[in-house]
């Protein structure tokens, strides 16, 4: 593999993956149950969880996908246990992707799914469980700073039925001040195709 374009932590966890779904869901239960992705897309992600006052004691996941994919969910898996689910709950793509010691830009939405799977098994549980919901609590990024957009509302313009940079623009007036968004804005457009599909 003289070619390899990911780091030797990627590769590690790509070749040696942690805490896999290894057995049917059934036969592990958990507290906490996320799913997110498309497999018609190309990656989807199943994150179980086992939480005790309120702390992630274990974690299995599948992830059906790339290299970038698998290796995203082992690292977070290991990452996640131990952890208490408020700080499991604002954790970002970033961080995934510094843990495994960086991924190519075209491969960012496979941490994007991690994560999102992640709060959405600890949403699973908070509901289970009839606790109060930490919605609104994750980080989010505002890519247009001149009309203050941020992530959140391009994914619910997404969910919507939004799919392109004029029917955003439509919907939030977004880069209508300068423009500088664009790229960025059309980046997270694909994240979330792989992570909604169509």
């Amino acid at each position: 593999m003289n070619d390899w374009l990911y780091s030797d932590t990627v590769k590690d966890h790509f070749i040696n993956p942690r805490n896999v779904l290894e057995t049917d869901e059934a036969d592990w239960p958990s507290d906490g149950r996320g799913i997110v992705g498309n497999i018609r897309c190309g990656d989807q992600m199943l994150i179980l969880l086992r939480i005790s006052d309120g702390v992630i004691t274990d974690c299995r996941w599948k992830t059906y996908g790339c290299a970038s994919a698998l290796a995203s969910t082992s690292i977070l898996s290991e990452a996640i246990i131990g952890m208490s689910i408020e700080d499991a709950y604002i954790l970002k793509p970033e961080d995934i992707v510094s843990k495994l010691g960086g991924l190519p830009t075209n491969k960012i939405h496979c941490s994007v799914l991690g994560d999102k799977a992640l709060r959405t098994a600890i949403d699973d549980y908070l509901e289970r469980n009839k606790l109060p919901p930490l919605k609104g609590q994750e980080n989010v990024e505002v890519i247009c700073s001149c009309l203050n957009i941020t992530d959140r509302d391009i994914e619910e313009a997404y969910k919507a039925g939004d799919r392109s940079w004029s029917d955003l623009q439509a919907r939030t007036k977004i880069g209508t001040a300068c423009g500088s968004c664009k790229e960025r804005t059309l980046e997270f457009l694909h994240e979330l195709e792989h992570l909604y599909g169509e």
